[in-house]
């Protein structure tokens, strides 16, 4: 198998303790990363490779979306400026009674994945119904994803009960369990919207198949206000009392929290998955991002879907992060580039339960590897290319994309979707929409 070596004027690793590399080349060999080595090095060991000259450009491993609902790109900018449960309960819900459907999905699912992709995005956490109109569109595109059983405990045009999405759920997983590039969640939706006795039939499920959990919680402070009301307790002592808060819990957002639930988050190894620009738009608060580090939580980030950001653009959640931690804090030390950098990879690969094969360029690893080019003037000068991925560059500044060695982009080009005739697919569907609004 022919190697691949991608000439890079800097690259970033982000595997633990690793620094700046400078003038270095990649090697790829079929799906796996083959060597790092400085340029000469890599082409006097490997002569015959096709060589790839990114003299402008940093090298960083494939981003990590730890949270979205891919299909709901079909709902980017249907409602904006409302609070939350008005913008659920009032547009969202009822639009996906009318509309979802598993073409529906599908196509959103594409879409998103398009988006992704050129954004430097090699791997979507998704939570949404149809999952396996998620999984034929991760396939198509060659994008990673966590597919989900997502279960609400009401009627949707999806299922009718709890039973429902779980039994459609595990029909999608047996069909598709054998995917390299699914993983699979179980996936309670938030506490305000799934009973005690369906998180622990999803509890179970996820224990039974291995499987990660994947819930919003803790999202509003009215949602932890009516926890107590209706059980006495705050969400998270209630998913505590039920066991789910583990080493395998992502809980999503997770923006009121006391100082005693951040201590209990860090001793029992929840992941969390911090949306910093979803949760300003629904003006749902700020995640306390800087204590939780302290605590030594393993804070990750999602984009949260393209209905409520409405961008799903990692790169711009990377700075929110590092930014709003240090404006809400007080401190410019905290979530330094590094940091807002590791959630998006080497920590969401550990919490997704890939950190052995994703999240860093490292031997042996997938060769999920973005390039993204510092050769504009909006880019320029550059003195720490770290710095000047998470403050300067933006999505448009990714160039090439490999998922498992494969191109998926090239010079900004998408190499599996054909971009035209999915555009005209969307706008086949939305108009349909918007003629009965």
């Amino acid at each position: 198998m022919p190697a691949v070596i991608l000439k890079a004027r800097w690259m970033l690793t982000m595997s633990p303790g690793s620094d700046l590399l400078n003038e270095h080349s990649l090697v790829m060999i079929g799906e796996r990363i083959a060597a790092v080595l400085p340029w000469a090095q890599a082409e006097a060991r490997y002569p015959d490779a096709l060589l790839v000259e990114l003299l402008d450009h940093v090298l960083i491993p494939g981003l990590i979306n730890g949270h979205t609902h891919s299909a709901m790109s079909l709902l980017r900018g249907v409602v904006d400026d409302v609070p939350l449960k008005v913008w659920l309960n009032k547009h969202i819900w009822p639009l996906e009674r009318r509309w979802v459907s598993e073409d529906w999905t599908y196509q959103g699912s594409l879409l998103s994945a398009a988006e992704a992709l050129r954004g430097g995005v090699t791997y979507l956490n998704d939570m949404y119904f149809y999952p396996a109109a998620m999984a034929r569109a991760a396939i198509d595109s060659g994008i990673r994803a966590g597919v989900s059983i997502n279960v609400i405990d009401f009627p949707t045009g999806y299922a009718a009960n709890a039973d429902e999405y779980i039994a459609r759920g595990l029909e999608a997983y047996e069909q598709f369990k054998g995917q390299p590039s699914l993983d699979w969640t179980s996936a309670p939706h938030a506490p305000y919207t799934v009973s005690d006795e369906t998180f622990v039939q999803l509890r179970e499920l996820a224990q039974k198949h291995g499987m990660k959990m994947h819930c919003h919680i803790h999202e509003t402070q009215a949602e932890v206000d009516d926890s107590l009301k209706q059980y006495g307790i705050r969400p998270l002592e209630r998913l505590d009392r039920l066991g789910l808060l583990n080493e395998q819990m992502l809980a999503v957002h997770m923006v009121h929290l006391s100082a005693a639930e951040i201590e209990m988050l860090a001793r029992q190894g929840v992941h969390l998955v911090h949306n910093p620009n979803s949760n300003l738009k629904l003006a749902s608060g700020i995640c306390p991002v800087s204590a939780l580090e302290a605590a030594g939580v393993n804070v990750i980030l999602g984009s949260d879907g393209a209905a409520s950001n409405n961008r799903q653009d990692m790169l711009g959640e990377i700075r929110a992060a590092a930014l709003l931690a240090k404006g809400s804090s007080g401190d410019p030390t905290c979530v330094s580039a590094r940091s807002a950098l590791e959630m998006a990879t080497i920590r969401a690969a550990r919490a997704i339960g890939r950190g052995d094969d994703l999240g860093s360029l490292e031997v042996g690893k997938f060769a999920d590897v973005v390039a993204v080019s510092l050769a504009s003037l909006e880019c320029r000068p550059v003195y720490n290319p770290m710095a000047q991925l998470v403050y300067v560059a933006g999505r448009e500044h990714v160039s090439d994309v490999w998922v498992g060695g494969r191109q998926l982009l090239k010079g900004r080009e998408l190499t599996t979707i054909e971009q035209g005739a999915l555009l005209d697919r969307i706008e086949f569907i939305v108009a349909a929409m918007k003629s009965e609004r």
